[in-house]
């Protein structure tokens, strides 16, 4: 159990039997009446996003979710195989769990999963991969290195919008949040 107060970004919440994960929160003091707290929260299994407002204080359920840092080894069909860092025991986690992370994982890449009672919930990546650009359309003469972008095609097959500027073959730094270009990665 725990306050309305003590909420978090990444706790989860058992409301209902659900499992909700907070994603933002703010402490709201309207000008009449008690201090309330909003909140948006994500529905672990589904990622269905929902909006709910708690008054000041209330107690409320929180799971206890296991986040171990896991080597990504292989796709084995639909599913994902991890390896516990530390135990070396292998797991299989079904690709609706692993999600859009798939977008950003190489083999033997480190990952939090993070689990309940046993059973996988999402894999949390770092804010951001360093991947190589396996196919982009080269840049036309007069290309500015502001302005303008392109599709580019990822290692991991995700195609994410680069600059004008960036060719086949360099390694750049792209986000897990919102799968934009951040820079190119020097050798």
């Amino acid at each position: 159990m725990a306050s309305t107060n003590d909420l978090k970004n990444g706790m989860v919440l058992d409301l209902d039997g659900q499992l909700w994960q907070v994603l933002w929160f703010q402490h709201h003091k309207p000008g009449k009446g008690n201090t309330v707290v909003r909140t948006k929260l994500k529905h672990v299994l589904t990622g269905k996003i929902i909006d709910k407002t708690f008054n000041s204080d209330t107690k409320v359920d929180t799971a206890t979710v296991d986040r171990r840092e896991m080597q990504y080894l292989y796709l084995d069909g639909e599913d994902y195989v991890f390896m516990d860092n530390t135990s070396y025991e292998q797991f299989t986690i079904p690709g609706e769990t692993v999600g859009d992370a798939k977008d950003y994982m190489l083999e033997n890449q480190n990952a939090i999963v993070a689990t309940h009672e046993g059973n996988p919930l999402f894999i949390e990546l770092p804010a951001s991969v360093e991947l190589e650009v396996t196919y982009t359309e080269p840049g036309l003469q007069g290309d500015r290195s502001t302005g303008g972008t392109k599709p580019a095609t990822l290692e991991t097959g995700k195609i994410i919008q680069v600059p004008l500027f960036i060719t086949t073959g360099e390694k750049i730094k792209v986000d897990t949040r919102d799968a934009s270009y951040q820079g190119r990665v020097s050798n």
